[in-house]
């Protein structure tokens, strides 16, 4: 039972998170050979304040 988590910041549409499920789904059939029924996708959104690179906030970068 593959379990895929995608972090991602916040700001997408429900359209795109679904579509996000969609691919990821059909990627990890394709490539593990893995039932669809077993896949499961878990996404979970960051605000930008609670990200960060090289030191800098993501939501403090000009």
């Amino acid at each position: 039972m593959p379990i895929v988590n995608v972090k991602l910041l916040e700001g997408r549409s429900d359209e795109q998170l679904k579509d996000l499920v969609a691919e990821v789904t059909q990627a990890v059939e394709k490539t593990t050979g893995a039932n669809k029924q077993a896949i499961q996708v878990v996404i979970e959104e960051m605000k930008s304040t609670h990200y960060g690179v090289a030191g800098v906030r993501k939501s403090d970068e000009a």
